[in-house]
């Protein structure tokens, strides 16, 4: 058992270095008989891209001492990995100048789209003493 894995690490290892690396990546060997190699890929375009490149495969991997006589392809959706998330994204506070200076934009901006995004981004960078001490100070205005 140990050593069939082995075998088919090394074919893997082989044909992922023959492929190109977006191929390669997703490329597994399925099964590996005496002269037969099936690679198996998860979709449709992988095995239309895999099968346009099988006879440069097979040479090389008879080069590499390989000598198999037929590759097939075989499409398995769940080959392939959900997509990673996206990384958080990293917001740096704005400093007091900026603050300042964003301030003065929005009182020198006529009403609109522009001034409203501007009033956004002040509230969403006011320190939060700032917005704890205004919304103590702020009447609750009841309908």
């Amino acid at each position: 058992m140990l050593a069939t894995a082995r075998l088919h690490m090394q074919v893997q290892a082989t044909v992922a270095k023959i492929l190109p690396p977006a191929l390669g990546e997703v490329c597994r060997v399925a099964r590996l008989e005496t002269d037969k190699l099936q690679l198996a890929v998860p979709s449709a375009a992988h095995a239309a891209k895999l099968r346009q490149m099988a006879p440069r495969v097979a040479q090389a991997l008879a080069a590499a001492g390989w000598h198999l006589n037929e590759i097939s392809v075989k499409v398995q959706a769940g080959l392939m990995p959900p997509p990673a998330p996206p990384p958080p994204r990293e917001a740096t506070p704005l400093d007091g100048q900026a603050l300042e200076a964003f301030a003065t934009l929005q009182k020198n901006l006529r009403p609109g789209k522009l001034a409203d995004a501007v009033a956004r981004l002040l509230k969403h960078h006011k320190p939060e003493s700032e917005s704890e001490s205004e919304s103590e100070s702020e009447p609750e205005s009841k309908p």
